[in-house]
């Protein structure tokens, strides 16, 4: 859990209890904000993007927060995006404060965040973008309060279907767990296959084989044929590669346990998906 983060976390951590109709289904977690300048490397004392990753791979809905007068996209910020690649399809946008400019200014700040979210994103279809404000002040500009009210609709709802679109989620979850461990036993079993038997040529082998790690996921995708989506991130394989003493040692390939985990696919989330319609 979270107590693998030390305590320099855990002592900003805090949680409160409010008695509000839609928290009865749903936890809302506030994570810590996005540093900018020196602050990004001098003011943290935890692993800050492990938090955020910890708390992404476990939220049903991720909200990453602007104000339309402050679109600076900082560097730890950047980092933090990268991080919610994988979970893209539970990613929305609220611009914050929209009321605080001009409708032109909207216009141009809503255009102006669109742009930088793709390039960071770097995908052809940006998130869902919320315009709102979302504080406790009247709003300043009344010409948007119409559009705010059913953007604040819109993002409410989203967030109410949450308990609805839960146990879809968590199958969806589940499958992409089968799918990766299964890439994973065949990764090592490809990368085993090319070690030498004798021990004389293992390190230089192993360190090859890590260097060109992309390569080999793309020839061990072609040769298995997995979905070279379901694929781990090169640098991170890489650095857990690199903890590894001898990959030759690794245990082989077991077949049978492959056969399985395809039941599951076949017959088991089938299974589950029709037990969630009921």
């Amino acid at each position: 859990g979270l107590s693998g983060f030390g305590n320099n976390f855990l002592s900003r951590f805090e949680g409160v209890e409010m008695d509000s109709p839609i928290l009865r289904n749903i936890t809302l977690v506030d994570t810590p904000g996005i540093l900018s300048g020196q602050k990004q490397s001098s003011g943290r004392n935890y692993d800050y993007e492990a938090v955020m990753r910890w708390f992404a791979e476990r939220a049903d809905l991720i909200i990453i927060m602007f104000d339309a007068h402050k679109l600076d996209i900082s560097d730890e910020l950047k980092d933090v995006i990268e991080l919610m690649k994988p979970h893209a399809d539970k990613v929305r946008v609220v611009l914050n404060k929209a009321d605080s400019v001009s409708t032109q200014q909207l216009m141009r700040v809503y255009g102006s965040l669109m742009w930088s979210l793709g390039k960071v994103m770097m995908t052809p279809e940006v998130c869902r973008v919320y315009m709102g404000s979302f504080w406790g002040a009247p709003l300043q500009n009344t010409d948007q309060a119409r559009l705010l009210t059913q953007e604040k609709v819109d993002l409410f709802n989203d967030i109410a279907k949450l308990p609805e679109n839960a146990v879809m989620r968590r199958i969806n979850e589940l499958v992409k767990r089968v799918r990766s461990v299964k890439v994973h036993a065949y990764i090592i079993h490809f990368l085993k296959k090319q070690m030498p038997l004798k021990p004389w040529g293992k390190k230089e082998k192993q360190r090859k084989l890590i260097d060109n790690l992309e390569r080999e996921f793309m020839m061990c995708a072609r040769r298995y044929d997995l979905a070279r989506g379901d694929f781990p991130n090169v640098r991170e394989y890489q650095r857990y590669l690199s903890e590894i003493k001898d990959i030759s040692e690794f245990q082989k390939l077991d077949k049978k346990m492959i056969k399985e985990m395809d039941k599951v696919f076949s017959l088991d989330i089938p299974a589950l998906l029709q037990a969630a319609q009921l």
